[in-house]
């Protein structure tokens, strides 16, 4: 019982300092989607930030993390802080210096293919080509900045330090919200003007991000100092062998990304924007609840099974998995049945008019149906990644990425033009599903008993009270509509009903989830 409170502690804690940066993140949507709007400049730069961000997620907190913690924590759990710390500093150093050469080369191959591009445009593209080149220039020296970032989490998660390193993406926020603040200074720039401006701003912010870490690290016992010895250590050859198998699951799951990316360029000149924003919004219960049991979980995994403790293990997946679907299915049945309202009252104003309303809530409803889905692999794949096992998680990744691959160009290819950025989310939904249902049945193959299965009679109460509340929630909405209407100020009167209606889904769930719980 110690071990689950102790774990239980730790995931609020960091769905704590998560929410606050969640909660600058919507502030930060808000005023982009008003400053920049749901137009080309907006896909380019979801375009553009995507380069970087697809680093991260290979070598900061993707494929680095999960080979990197397990090795790191067991080498604690036997060795103590001081000679792990040496094997940190050796692969932190090691991958900086790759990623700060991988940068250069980067830089020169996109302005050579930019210039391809746009030579060879004969559509009127160059225009967004140009825009699209020089964001991801400005923005590529952040994924040095912010995988180094990254990695210190990881260190310090480890640890079992985790308020600091769930503060830490707060800190682009900040920085991003202070940006866009100054834009209303200057009504004069072009759309394009700013964001290029918020492109530098996110520079500046991983630089600080990266400080701010270094200096956690050094608070926990491990220097930042580079160290160039030891590289051909056997603690540091295992991280980048692992490393590099987690890369190819990774790499592959980023390539995908961005030939949704591209092929959204393609659907629409507005489609990747729009899905950008539809993501923001399903990322508030996923990045506040999700990730806060992702991060906790793998290094709780990594030292049951360095001391050999299955059975501790399986405890954990079960009580995680049940407490991560109370949260999440409700959110998930929330955000389908109040996509219009919540993409109305958070984006439109400004440059964001009433089509892109139309067109995010569309595309925000369908990653609804996938949340739960998306917690699920949350907590699934450290269970592989735990063990060392990276090879598993490849594979699935893999064959998501074969299947999204092709259903992405279907969609593109044979639905209407208002209905491609839609097909486009529903081919990740869709994956997502298919990923989670693979991950348990080699779950099951690997370690036999999982524990999940006495999950199955809480999580079919909340799916249930989650679907009462749903048909409540929705069958308000026209008296919560013109009850705002006597508000009589528009900017209130959405505001009001919706988090009319939200108080109204919370109460209806809570009670039906306790009192399904109590015949169980």
């Amino acid at each position: 019982m110690t071990k689950h409170r102790g774990i239980l502690k730790n995931t609020v804690i960091v769905a704590a300092f998560t929410s606050l940066s969640r909660v600058l993140g919507l502030v930060r949507e808000m005023l982009q989607s008003r400053l920049v709007g749901a137009g080309m400049e907006q896909s380019a730069f979801t375009l553009a930030f995507a380069v970087p961000n697809m680093a991260r997620k290979l070598f900061g907190e993707g494929a680095l993390t999960a080979a990197f913690v397990p090795i790191f924590k067991g080498e604690v759990e036997r060795e103590g802080v001081e000679k792990a710390a040496r094997l940190a500093r050796a692969v932190m150093t090691s991958v900086l210096v790759c990623l700060v050469a991988a940068t250069v080369l980067a830089t020169g191959a996109v302005e050579g293919v930019s210039r391809w591009l746009a030579a060879h445009a004969t559509d009127g593209s160059d225009g967004r080509i140009e825009l699209a080149s020089s964001l991801v220039e400005t923005l590529l020296p952040y994924m040095v900045f912010i995988c180094a970032a990254a990695f210190g989490t990881g260190v310090v998660n480890a640890l079992g330090r985790f308020k600091a390193s769930s503060f830490m993406p707060a800190l682009l926020n900040v920085c991003w919200i202070a940006a866009l603040a100054t834009l209303f200074f200057v009504p004069s720039l072009s759309s394009a003007e700013r964001v290029k401006w918020i492109a530098r701003a996110i520079l500046a912010a991983g630089a600080v991000q990266m400080v701010f870490m270094f200096r956690v690290m050094a608070r926990c016992g491990v220097s930042p100092a580079p160290l160039f010895s030891g590289w051909r250590s056997p603690g540091v050859v295992n991280v980048w062998r692992k490393i590099g198998i987690g890369a190819l699951g990774a790499g592959a799951v980023q390539i995908n990304y961005m030939l949704d990316q591209i092929l959204a360029q393609i659907a629409n000149p507005w489609a990747a924007g729009v899905i950008g924003y539809a993501e923001r919004l399903m990322d508030l219960p996923l990045g506040v609840i999700g990730v806060a049991f992702g991060t906790v979980l793998l290094p709780a995994f990594s030292g049951f099974f360095a001391r050999g403790d299955v059975d501790g293990a399986r405890d954990v997946l079960a009580s995680s998995l049940e407490r991560l679907m109370f949260a999440m299915i409700p959110a998930a049945a929330g955000l389908f049945v109040l996509a219009p309202e919540m993409t109305s009252v958070i984006y439109e104003g400004r440059a964001f008019d009433a089509v892109a309303t139309e067109r995010v809530s569309r595309a925000l409803a369908v990653y609804a149906l996938g949340l739960c889905f998306f917690a699920f692999q949350k907590t699934l794949v450290p269970w592989f990644q735990a063990q060392g096992d990276l090879k598993t998680p490849l594979k699935v990744s893999t064959g998501a990425v074969a299947v999204n691959a092709c259903l992405n160009v279907a969609a593109v290819v044979f639905l209407p033009v208002e209905m491609r950025h839609i097909g486009l989310a529903a081919s990740t939904t869709a994956c997502a599903a298919l990923s989670s249902l693979a991950l348990y049945v080699f779950a099951r193959r690997k370690n036999g008993r999982t524990g999940l299965s006495r999950t199955v009679g809480p999580i079919s109460v909340y799916f249930a009270a989650a679907l009462a509340m749903a048909a409540a929630v929705y069958m308000a909405k026209p008296a919560f509509a013109l009850a705002a209407d006597c508000i009589g100020i528009p900017a209130v009167t959405g505001a009001a009903a919706l988090a009319g209606l939200v108080f109204l889904g919370m109460a209806v769930y809570f009670l039906l989830a306790k009192a399904g719980r109590n015949l169980i």
